[in-house]
């Protein structure tokens, strides 16, 4: 089973063989989310993505139930310079090194 979302390797399933943090610096990541907005011709000034992604980070940091962490364990994965392409064979990759052959 592959899960994604803020607290699935803290909260769902802390117990899960592979947990992954992915992680950007901001500004990438706003550059990132502007680009899929304007994909959806979605036109967004990137001062406004900026601080969209501010007032989350800080909202799901902050939060009572489920606040986002770093889950105990996971393998920190820092995007920031790495393409999405490149980004998906090392998941697969540490997916596929954890991969027991079932008898």
């Amino acid at each position: 089973i592959v899960m994604d979302g803020r607290d699935i390797g803290s909260v769902v399933f802390p117990d899960a063989e592979l947990k992954l943090f992915l992680t950007a610096d901001l500004l990438v990541r706003a550059f990132r989310r502007q680009k899929e907005l304007l994909e959806r011709d979605e036109l967004v000034d990137l001062d406004s993505v900026i601080e969209n992604l501010r007032k989350r980070d800080e909202y799901d940091s902050k939060r009572k139930v489920s606040p986002l962490v770093k889950p105990k364990g996971a393998i920190v994965i820092d995007t920031t310079h790495v393409a999405i392409d490149e980004q998906v064979d090392e998941v697969v990759r540490l997916a596929t090194g954890k991969m027991v052959p079932q008898s």
